[in-house]
């Protein structure tokens, strides 16, 4: 790997980690206030709206967002032109959606939804304000500026809510919350890239990124739907308390696949960009990084399955105790995602992004036909097929890849093999800890201390040069920070 673009790569990866697991760690301990005082029907009441908030999203975006960051020569044209489409694409999103609010309310038998969702809504209006600003931003590679911005807008809007919640305001902190954050952002863009549109809209523009955007739009969108097609069901077949549990499992299991998912594929998009011609060089930084990222993403997965029910009760208190099957189910099913991602990244990137649909939509068709299949039999079921889909998923992917930068399974097997039967063995050990006797508080303080000094002997006798890597990354780093 070049000096330049590995600098380029570690610089993006550790800003971009930041941005994430910064925003993360903030929404974590506001996550933990707002589920300690208010009840699942509230997460529940507001989960059932995440799907139209997800899809008005990636309809303003329309794909152009990674079009744009992949032209090569992006004019203040094009940025205008897409501007002005998200704009109207907001307005005309937010007229449907509020003449269409009493039709949602009556769907799920939630008399309160009408007005919750016309407020929670202008969230859509906000996010058209800013999206060409952050675009240019990921297009320059100033990861820091956007956490700047993320951090800042995530940690107000977060701090508000909480204080609302602790008021009583019980779902209206929830709605607040997200309109807060999306507004920040619309204010702070301003002050890290100051950009205004000009006057032009051409359709030269549309038509040119069209042929890319397209097929990531239609991705995207598949993601967005299926991603929130289990709350949809529950919130019409089962009781709104179900959603509530299956809102809060879905969210702390996506703490990690989304950080993960955005920090790799803001991270890696725009440097994959820049060598996708360079096929036995994109094949070696692909093969650093699944491991690398597999060294990460793999005992995380495993220690937070192992440790579900006392870290549950201990952090959320027992009233989230129904969430504990959800969100296990949920965090192994997304196991292989951070591989999948990058995958997806790689063919995106080699402009294979009609093949990406198509994997999209095996996916997703295995995902329907799991729905229809386990309906019958419960809400975990289900999501034992949703896991199953997602694996098949990840298989298909490595078959892609395999066409595309001649990278065989074997290889791409190994690249990831080892470290899984590590991380397994060493969670069976520590889930043993659950059956003594202890208080939960306990049990979680010796699963953990335990899963870490075990995982890292395991690193010093199969992965050397990674922890020695790591821990000269993080020293650097460090120094770095107290130089400054």
């Amino acid at each position: 790997m070049g000096d330049n673009l590995k600098k380029n790569m570690m610089g993006a990866l550790a800003w971009s980690s930041i941005n994430i697991v910064g925003t993360q760690f903030i929404q974590l301990i506001v996550g933990i206030i707002l589920a300690r005082i208010l009840v699942p029907e509230d997460f529940g009441t507001i989960g059932v709206l995440f799907i139209f908030i997800g899809l008005s999203t990636v309809l303003i975006d329309g794909g152009f967002g990674q079009g744009l960051i992949r032209k090569q020569d992006t004019t203040e044209k094009d940025l205008s032109t897409i501007f002005y489409l998200n704009f109207l694409m907001s307005i005309a999103l937010y007229t449907i959606m509020y003449f269409g609010a009493p039709f949602i309310s009556i769907f799920f038998a939630i008399p309160e939804l009408t007005t919750i969702s016309r407020v929670l809504f202008l969230s859509v209006i906000l996010f058209s304000f800013y999206f060409i600003q952050q675009v240019q931003l990921y297009k320059k590679h100033d990861y820091k500026s956007l956490a700047i911005i993320n951090i800042v807008s995530i940690g107000f809007s977060g701090t508000l809510s909480a204080i609302l919640a602790l008021k009583g305001f019980g779902v209206w902190a929830l709605v607040l919350q997200q309109i807060v954050f999306h507004l920040s952002k619309a204010l702070l863009f301003p002050f890290f890239l100051r950009w205004k549109p000009i006057k032009a809209f051409t359709l030269k523009t549309i038509k040119e990124l069209w042929s890319f955007s397209i097929n990531l739009l239609g991705q995207i969108t598949l993601n967005v739907i299926f991603n929130n097609i289990y709350i949809v069901i529950i919130g019409k077949f089962y009781p709104i308390q179900q959603v509530g549990y299956f809102t809060q499992a879905n969210k702390y299991s996506e703490t990690v696949n989304t950080a993960t998912q955005s920090i790799l594929f803001s991270g890696t998009f725009p440097v994959f960009a820049q060598i996708q011609d360079d096929q036995p060089r994109l094949l070696r930084v692909y093969r650093r990084l699944a491991t690398s990222i597999s060294l990460v993403t793999f005992p995380i997965v495993f220690f937070l399955i192992v440790t579900a029910y006392p870290l549950f009760i201990t952090v959320f208190t027992d009233k989230w105790i129904f969430s504990v099957l959800f969100f296990q189910t949920l965090i192994l099913a997304n196991i292989f995602t951070p591989l999948y991602t990058i995958n997806i990244n790689i063919l995106n990137v080699r402009g294979e992004s009609k093949q990406t649909l198509k994997l999209e939509i095996f996916k997703k068709t295995m995902i329907v036909l799991s729905i229809i299949c386990c309906f019958s039999f419960g809400i975990e079921i289900m999501l034992i097929g949703l896991l199953i889909s997602n694996f098949l998923a990840y298989g298909g992917s490595m078959v892609l890849l395999k066409k595309s930068i001649n990278h065989y399974f074997r290889h791409q097997i190994l690249d990831f093999s080892k470290i899984l039967i590590i991380v397994v063995f060493i969670g069976f050990i520590v889930y043993l800890i659950n059956y003594t006797q202890l208080g939960n508080h306990f049990i979680l303080a010796l699963q953990t201390g335990s899963f870490l000094i075990l995982y890292l002997i395991a690193l010093k006798l199969f992965f050397p040069e990674n922890l020695t890597e790591a821990i000269n990354g993080i020293l650097n780093k460090l120094k770095s920070l107290v130089n400054t």
